[in-house]
């Protein structure tokens, strides 16, 4: 089998090496002729005739473009219950938030996570800071420098709404992006 390979190989290679120098491109000589007939050059007054001179504008330069004010007034990132998985409603979120944040690069953020009521306290607080970090994470990710992004977690001690109904859990499953004061 090795040695049908090998010789394959080879017919091929001395097939192509023969294919190659057969399209050579040939060169077409031209033989002189024997006698250079030379003939007498008359100059005769070439007349120039001037062109007006033309003012040339200067280029036209656009106007600067105006820098668009970033607004940092962000919606809230919201979450599953007893999860810190972003939502995949929450990425068009997050594309507008990193699309705001581009526009002042200089700009230091805080990313604070927060849960719903259920749950122990230290569980809920680890939940929370998961989520701000999920945050921070996909910021990161889609180019912003992780050093304007500050991500902390408050548990449920900071809750937008009653933690008495479902809406309102659901309300408190969340993280908050504001600009650092």
């Amino acid at each position: 089998m090795k040695r049908i390979i090998k010789s394959l190989l080879a017919t091929s290679c001395v097939l192509l090496v023969l294919n190659l120098s057969a399209c050579k491109s040939k060169k077409i000589v031209v033989n002189p002729s024997s006698q250079i007939e030379q003939t007498p050059i008359r100059e005769e007054p070439v007349e120039v005739a001037e062109e007006p001179v033309i003012a040339q504008e200067e280029p036209h330069k656009d106007p600067e473009p105006v820098a668009e004010k970033p607004n940092f007034n962000f919606t809230n990132v919201l979450f599953e219950f007893d999860s810190s998985v972003l939502k995949t409603e929450s990425y068009a979120v997050l594309d507008n938030i990193v699309r705001e944040m581009q526009k002042d690069p200089s700009v230091k953020f805080i990313i604070n996570g927060h849960s719903s009521v259920e749950g122990t306290a230290e569980y809920n607080q680890s939940l929370s800071e998961d989520r701000a970090n999920a945050v921070k994470l996909y910021i990161v990710n889609a180019g912003l420098p992780s050093e304007n992004l500050i991500a902390t977690g408050f548990g449920a001690s900071k809750p937008v709404a009653s933690n008495d109904t479902e809406s309102g859990r659901e309300q408190n499953r969340r993280v908050e992006i504001s600009v650092v004061q």
